[in-house]
């Protein structure tokens, strides 16, 4: 009786300890996911920021400088609902104007140009980088959201399901081959 009571305790002892451990496992994965998403954010608040210096700075012709500078500026101040839709649009107006090679030339033959397209190069091609670590953290989050033991004992608590940043974040090619 003594024997059974033991085991019974030990096998409780070790579900709690496989239980805290998913919890914490858990807790790791949201706070990666905040650390994660607030990297995102500063990437996309940098691209947007860099995109509308270039676009007030005189170096571009007054039509791309107005999509970029519009779009720039809805990708700052969207609510989280059109976020998504909101750089989307700043990455195609990207595309739109230094689609070609010749247009970041110009820009970089300008006086301060060589800068601002430099800037510009690296904050456009960290976005997709930080886009990828928060979807891989989500990605993470979800699958052992998924377990049934997780389900059952509600070791999430009241975390809301974590959701990925989907948005077209493909850089210009002129942009994006530059060191």
């Amino acid at each position: 009786m003594t024997a059974t009571l033991i085991w019974i305790l030990v096998a409780l002892v070790a579900i709690g300890l496989y239980l805290s451990w998913t919890a914490g496992r858990l807790d790791r994965l949201h706070a990666r996911i905040d650390a994660a998403r607030a990297a995102l954010d500063a990437q996309l608040l940098r691209r947007a920021s860099v995109t509308q210096e270039l676009a007030t700075s005189g170096v571009l012709d007054p039509a791309a400088s107005i999509v970029l500078y519009e779009a720039a500026h809805a990708a700052r101040q969207a609510d989280e609902e059109r976020r998504e839709v909101a750089e989307s649009e700043l990455s195609q107006a990207l595309r739109a104007v230094f689609g070609e090679p010749e247009q970041v030339e110009a820009v970089r033959e300008a006086p301060g140009g060589e800068d601002a397209a430099g800037e510009l190069a690296a904050a456009v091609r960290r976005v997709p980088m930080a886009r990828r670590f928060h979807n891989d953290a989500v990605r993470a989050a979800r699958a052992l959201r998924r377990h049934r033991t997780v389900r059952w004992f509600r070791l999430a608590g009241h975390a809301p399901f974590p959701l990925a940043f989907e948005m077209d974040d493909e850089p210009p090619v002129a942009l994006a081959d530059r060191p």
